[in-house]
């Protein structure tokens, strides 16, 4: 399954990481919890994740991945925790943030809507 980053050229990469801000994140830190608003989603650039539905383990997300965009676009509360396996480089999106390459960026919708049906089955 490819990452959510190779769907993008090097300069839509540079577009997306422009707009984010880059956030450095220690191991065990959770940056996003079930049952809380969407505000912000996360592109793992260096690290893996524990995607964690009440307490089980349901994932491991890497370098290149995405994590808290299904509650943005789906506009509810957050689904999973995260939690860091190891320490993390990220770029930081904003529900704004997000919307806004959504709406401007035609692969980022796509790379959105195959991330997200991916995840479901």
């Amino acid at each position: 399954m490819a990452t959510f980053f190779e769907h993008f050229t090097p300069k839509e990469v540079a577009k997306i990481s422009g707009v984010g801000r880059r956030v450095h994140l220690p191991e065990g830190w959770s940056p996003i919890w079930k049952d809380t608003p969407a505000d912000k989603a996360y592109i793992i650039l260096d690290g893996t994740v524990s995607v964690r539905v009440d307490g089980s383990e349901i994932a491991q997300l890497g370098a290149g991945d995405i994590v808290g965009e299904a509650a943005i676009m789906g506009h509810k509360l957050r689904n999973a925790t995260i939690v860091a396996l190891t320490e993390l480089d990220t770029i930081h999106l904003t529900d704004e943030t997000l919307l806004k390459l959504d709406a401007e960026m035609p692969s980022f919708h796509q790379a959105l809507v195959e991330v997200a049906q991916s995840r479901v089955s």
